[in-house]
């Protein structure tokens, strides 16, 4: 679906140079597939098709590009200091009681251990006590099942962070 008139921070992301461009999607998610992806198909007409070809991007990275974008995640419950974007988006943890967040970092451990990669989760919105029961609920899940829930919650953050992106623009 196309929107009719081209937004202000859609307009200013398309007449980025590409390298300016090309920063700021990989600010939104770290896999260089999807960002060169999104970067090639500029101009966007509307936020519609950005978040379109967004969602296409994501379902085609392979488990390397699904890996390098998950390194840009900091684990739930410890946002990298000076990261404004973790930060906010992990804000439910914030103030969680010290025995949440000591189990949160438990459970992070466990589910690393066996998947090989951070508990990743569309935090925006949700509670430390979600947060920690999604990973309690998702540690049982086989790494074919995990992935593509990883897949989907990715698809969910960067289309946040593309509306933030088209906001700040």
């Amino acid at each position: 679906m196309t929107t009719t008139s081209t937004p202000s921070g859609l307009a200013r992301f398309n007449a980025l140079p590409d390298a300016a461009a090309r920063a700021a999607l990989l600010e939104a998610c770290a896999a260089t597939a999807w960002a060169e992806r999104l970067l090639a198909a500029r101009p966007y007409a509307g936020a519609d098709d950005l978040y379109a070809a967004s969602d296409a991007a994501m379902a085609e990275l392979t488990e390397a590009d699904l890996a390098e974008a998950m390194a840009g995640h900091p684990p739930i419950g410890r946002p990298r200091p000076g990261d404004p974007t973790s930060a906010r988006e992990q804000s439910g943890m914030a103030g969680a009681s010290e025995d949440l967040k000591a189990e949160m970092l438990e459970l992070n451990l466990a589910y690393q251990d066996k998947f090989g990669h951070v508990f990743l989760i569309c935090a925006t919105g949700r509670t430390g006590e979600q947060m920690r029961d999604a990973v309690k609920e998702r540690i049982g899940n086989s790494p074919e099942q995990e992935r593509e829930i990883v897949r989907t919650e990715l698809g969910k953050i960067n289309r946040i962070r593309l509306g933030r992106l088209l906001e700040d623009a």
